[in-house]
């Protein structure tokens, strides 16, 4: 299948993660779309993480979800799991298939609400800065009792799909 572009997964922090050690977490974040798979830095001892890492993953079908991750990592056992989001790029493809550019910084071109079909823990925002378009968003985790994630995306496309 041809690629369609990259997609820039800039995982930014966790928000209240769930204590897996005994007062805290070692937190590290997978990424894992279509076969491929990337990962963040382990941050030792927080809760609250803050990685700032970007992740590249070649974007070929927009429909196999984007899936993170979060694992607190143990030296002499298997790492256990922290939650998980899937990150939900339609509406940022639909935005790029518009074809708009050449937009005044800052301006927000949509807004994304959550949903029970979404992972965002609030609104999400598509704006066009510096030149390129991207969407914020704060994901809550599933199958954990608390925690949320923080990401920005951004495609650098090939080819748009149709």
């Amino acid at each position: 299948m041809e690629i369609l572009g990259l997609l820039k997964i800039q995982v930014l922090r966790g928000i209240n993660l769930a204590v897996k050690d005994t007062f805290s977490s070692d937190p590290y974040v997978v990424i894992d779309k279509g076969g491929q798979r990337v990962k963040t830095s382990v941050k030792k001892n927080s809760c609250n993480p803050v990685w700032n890492e970007e992740l590249t993953v070649a974007l070929q079908d927009p429909n196999i979800p984007i899936v993170l991750s979060v694992y607190d990592k143990d030296t002499f056992t298997g790492d256990d799991k922290m939650g998980v989001a899937e990150i939900d790029i339609n509406p940022y493809l639909k935005v790029l298939k518009r074809g708009l550019q050449d937009l005044p910084n800052g301006v927000k071109v949509d807004r994304v609400q959550p949903s029970k079909d979404n992972c965002l823990a609030s609104e999400s925002c598509i704006v066009w800065e510096n030149g390129k378009m991207i969407q914020d968003m704060i994901l809550r985790l599933r199958d954990v009792e608390c925690g949320e994630v923080e990401v920005q995306i951004e495609m650098i496309p090939k080819c748009l799909p149709k």
